[in-house]
């Protein structure tokens, strides 16, 4: 199933921790429609503009597959509105701030630098328009608000 143009559900669905560990990943009816959201709104538009297919690390996973990979309990993934993501050729700082410069989005998350991936989220309703890094800080992953190096 087609979710836009250049992204499908099988993709965006997609978890190796889910085959691993036997968990059903399959998204229901609403996180469908997020997804679809999330694929016009930011995925493709990024896509478009980088003329390059986004490599999705992580699209939606159900509540057992994001505790079961340490997931936030309040992460939009479960939801469908989230998804992790790069685009190959191109850094991820660069990548970053392209978005925020030219998208609308509900969080923005630079992860782990350029080792890491884009956390990128839409939500049906007012937009939060965050801007966050995660870094690693003794261990544990720390939020730093806006795109820190």
């Amino acid at each position: 199933m087609n979710l836009s143009a250049h992204f499908t559900l099988a993709e965006m669905s997609r978890s190796a921790g889910a085959i691993r560990r036997g968990l059903d990943n399959t998204p229901p009816p609403q996180a469908i429609a997020s997804m679809r959201l999330l694929c016009l709104n930011v995925l493709e538009p990024i896509r478009a503009h980088f003329a390059r297919p986004v490599a999705i690390t992580s699209g939606y996973r159900s509540p057992a597959v994001n505790k079961a990979v340490g997931g936030s309990s309040t992460s939009q993934h479960c939801k469908g509105e989230a998804a992790d993501f790069t685009v190959p050729g191109v850094s991820n700082i660069d990548l970053a701030q392209w978005i925020m410069r030219n998208l609308q989005y509900d969080q923005l998350i630079y992860e782990f630098g350029e080792a890491g991936w884009i956390h990128c989220s839409w939500r049906d309703g007012p937009l939060r328009s965050q801007e966050l890094s995660a870094v690693k800080r003794g261990g544990k992953t720390v939020y730093l608000p806006g795109l820190v190096r």
